[in-house]
């Protein structure tokens, strides 16, 4: 059964994103005057104005219920001519009293399901105020995110929200998970799991959360040693994206690399570590040619757009397609149907798509479709 006019709470975490494209895990507390002081520019309107583009494509049966200024009006007025403003006080510079405000007020309104865009920050707020009173959907723009109510897209979202007023979507129950960012600088991945919230699902919409149980120490080495031995050449750069299974790479080459950063590598030498997106693009302007290596982030399959926003659109239109090597261990492949690309280029997401090879081992690949969701 449908929802007729569904009451949609909207909000926008403006400065969630920011941190990935100049190296940065995060943009929690003081990390987002670190990343202005890198030159990183805003991320979140973007991928709202996409998400709000096709839900008005999509549906008129939404009544949006919407913070001021750069955390809903902004945006929303461009695509909307009716909608709920709420009388919140926010800031030119937004923090997490202003999520957790705006979703109180949400709240008193009434509002059937709460979509935002941020990141796994953005949705633990959100969810310290609704719990499992209403379901709550993601529109992925953070650095991290490894929560289980995200879309895979702006666009999926969009999909999701109108297929939950059709009463084609079910409610799942997603994790809320997010990382200790005080190990962060300690290159350490400690995960933490908050609460389960309640989420619109749509199969192939959705994106599990991350899979952090499984360890697979052979297979990487087994990936690493193939890696080394039969792709790894001289004269080549090679940029390294994150992830135990490429630090295997790293460690069997005697490189000293970040495990959470993407480091670069020539001729046996490191020659950047833990890299921006303006540090990569510098080094391909002394070195050519020039490989990019990455694995997916397990159970969600992204090997671009999650955790590697470093790894631009820019980066990957100047390396090249025919230049990307994803490495995965068998286990992770096993679970996955396909990898995903979320560049924030959907034009460059559609010509990612396709199929491609992952070295799961010595001699030993999966051919693997490549999906967007632009």
């Amino acid at each position: 059964m449908g929802v007729s006019n569904l009451r949609v709470g909207f909000l926008v975490n403006p400065i969630a994103g920011m941190g990935g494209s100049v190296g940065l895990k995060g943009t929690d507390g003081d990390l987002l005057y670190e990343a202005l002081r890198r030159g990183s520019k805003p991320v979140a309107p973007y991928r709202a104005l996409r998400f709000l583009k096709r839900l008005k494509e999509l549906t008129n049966d939404v009544s949006l219920v919407i913070p001021p200024k750069n955390m809903g009006l902004d945006y929303v007025r461009s695509f909307f001519t009716s909608y709920h403003l709420l009388d919140v006080d926010v800031g030119d510079t937004t923090s997490r009293e202003d999520t957790l405000n705006t979703c109180k007020l949400m709240m008193e309104e009434g509002v059937d399901l709460i979509v935002f865009v941020g990141g796994d920050g953005t949705a633990r707020d959100v969810y310290n105020v609704v719990r499992t009173s209403i379901p709550i959907l993601g529109v992925p723009s953070g650095v991290k995110m490894y929560s289980g109510v995200f879309a895979s897209s702006p666009e999926a979202a969009a999909e999701v929200v109108s297929l939950y007023v059709k009463g084609v979507a079910s409610i799942e129950l997603g994790e809320i998970a997010d990382v200790d960012e005080s190990c962060l600088s300690s290159d350490v991945l400690k995960v933490r799991i908050y609460g389960i919230a309640k989420v619109p699902y749509v199969k192939d919409l959705i994106v599990p959360s991350k899979d952090f149980s499984s360890s697979d120490e052979l297979d990487k080495e087994e990936v690493a040693e193939y890696v080394v031995s039969n792709i790894i050449r001289p004269n080549t750069l090679y940029i390294l994206g994150p992830g135990t299974t490429i630090k295997a790479i790293a460690d069997k080459l005697g490189i000293n690399k970040t495990l959470l950063g993407v480091d670069a590598v020539y001729n046996g030498e490191l020659v950047g570590k833990d890299l921006s997106e303006h540090q990569i693009l510098e080094l391909l302007e002394t070195y050519s040619p020039a490989k990019i290596i990455v694995t997916p982030i397990g159970r969600q399959g992204f090997i671009f757009g999650r955790g590697n926003q470093q790894i631009s659109a820019r980066v990957i239109r100047t390396v090249g397609k025919s230049n990307i090597v994803v490495v995965a261990t068998r286990s992770k492949m096993i679970g996955l149907k396909a990898l995903r690309v979320d560049t924030g280029d959907v034009e460059l997401d559609k010509e990612l798509e396709g199929y491609i090879r992952v070295i799961t081992g010595f001699n030993e690949e999966y051919i693997v479709r490549v999906v967007s969701f632009s």
